[in-house]
């Protein structure tokens, strides 16, 4: 699904692909189509799925230790000075030369373990590392699909202040240049033209602000993403829409936290832990193995390459190894595992009592947005139709630009407050999935919106 979600994604910005180099490639994408290509294009992701195919290759590479281990050796010697031997032969001392100038010897070794306890416990303990590693993966694809819901919501953000900032510039401008035609037509003061002229030069900096805040937040985005410098990312939905997938309530949350991963992560800690304890233990159990070898030597004098007489000699054997005595070393090891199984156990109780706290905390934190969202949406309605009213009183000469102006401000602070209570609560939404490790958010689906 991710493959085919982001083959769609490059053919719809095909025509951006088709321009120059140095121009700018416009993508509008959704929130789950910017998680299926950060996920997978992200060089994090990648690393981690790289380390899991690392450890299966570890775990192999101690299944090997169960077959036969077949080396070949080979040994040439050459003497320098063959070994004197002296032996009283009748009352006399006779001297006898031993050896042969040249000495070969090559072949087979072949050994296999028929007993080995900690090898076998050594296998499961590295099925254990790959999960390990899994759930490793598994977080760092959580952690970054929060960094992307937070980066896109950010972006929706940005561009709904731009909105609102714009709109507000917009009437600044217009009682502006209404209050200069008024001026030339001999009905208004000066000092209201420059007054209005004050408030549109006042609000240009905080337009300017809103559009560097859109700009660094399509950045933000897009690193996470991957995607090259000169491509522009833009969002194909509104605060405003976001709200109407939203839930009313949190009562029917599932607060499980079977999926939170430093949890899952700790237990798998725990797991390996008690393996070592039995590895610890088994090293007190005898090993048994097996061996075959087959050589061919061959001994002469004189040139080393002729006249060889290669003879083969074979041998099979077994070989015991029973731990009698080490000095406590292994009883202080196992002693030591054992502790460590404990302490993890105590660390287990205080994660799971920090987390229960940070799953209330992030409810109370949800249902505190949903109830700021109904007042600030109450709030915005208000502020409008007090403005509308103010703007037709002000044409009809009952109103000061004071009075006009305040209305305005109003509006304009109530609709920032109603779109930053959307966001707020989008953030806490994500904080709390990726708390409980929801799978669904690898997808963009959330239990929340």
């Amino acid at each position: 699904m991710k493959n085919l979600l982001l083959s769609a994604v490059l053919l719809a910005s095909m025509p951006a692909l088709a321009a120059p180099a140095d121009s700018v490639q416009v993508m509008t994408l959704s929130r789950r189509e910017c998680i299926a290509i950060a996920l997978a294009d992200n060089p994090t992701v990648k690393t981690a799925d790289l380390e899991v195919t690392r450890v299966d290759y570890s775990k192999k590479e101690i299944l090997a230790g169960l077959f036969p281990k077949i080396d070949f050796s080979g040994n040439y010697q050459r003497s320098i000075e063959l070994q004197t031997i002296k032996m009283d032969m009748g009352g006399q001392s006779q001297s006898f030369k031993m050896g042969s100038d040249n000495s070969w010897n090559f072949g087979f070794g072949v050994s296999m373990p028929l007993i080995a306890p900690t090898l076998w416990k050594s296998i499961k303990i590295s099925d254990t590392q790959i999960l390990q590693n899994l759930e490793s993966a598994r977080a760092s694809r959580l952690d970054l699909v929060n960094q992307v819901n937070k980066a896109y919501y950010s972006l929706l953000l940005a561009e709904a202040s731009y909105k609102v900032v714009k709109e507000n510039y917009d009437i600044a401008l217009f009682n502006a240049d209404l209050y200069k035609k008024q001026f030339e037509a001999g009905t208004a003061s000066e000092y209201d033209v420059l007054r209005t002229s004050v408030q549109v030069k006042n609000i240009e900096p905080e337009l300017l602000e809103a559009n560097i805040a859109i700009k660094q937040c399509s950045l933000q985005l897009k690193v996470l993403m991957g995607l090259p410098v000169n491509t522009e990312v833009r969002a194909n939905t509104t605060l405003q829409e976001m709200q109407t997938e939203m839930q009313p309530h949190t009562a029917a949350i599932d607060r499980s936290l079977a999926g939170n991963t430093s949890l899952r992560s700790l237990d798998l800690q725990a797991k390996a832990l008690k393996q070592n304890v039995d590895l610890k233990k088994m090293e007190w159990l005898p090993t048994l193995g097996a061996s075959f070898s087959l050589f061919w030597s061959a001994l002469s004098n004189g040139n080393a390459l002729k006249n060889q007489e290669f003879n083969p000699y074979s041998n099979v054997g077994l070989s015991l190894s029973v731990p009698i005595f080490s000095g406590g070393s292994r009883y202080y090891g196992l002693k030591q595992a054992q502790v460590q199984l404990k302490e993890i156990g105590f660390q287990r109780e205080n994660l799971v009592s920090q987390l229960n706290v940070q799953v209330d905390l992030a409810l109370d934190n949800i249902n505190k947005e949903l109830a700021q969202i109904e007042s600030s949406e109450e709030g915005v309605k208000q502020a409008h139709k007090a403005y509308e009213i103010m703007q037709k009183s002000f044409e009809i000469g009952a109103a000061t630009y004071l009075n006009l102006r305040d209305s305005e401000l109003a509006n304009t602070t109530a609709q920032l407050s109603y779109y930053q209570a959307i966001y707020n609560y989008l953030i806490s939404s994500s904080e709390l999935d990726l708390l409980l490790g929801k799978e669904g958010s690898l997808q963009g689906q959330s239990t929340y919106y």
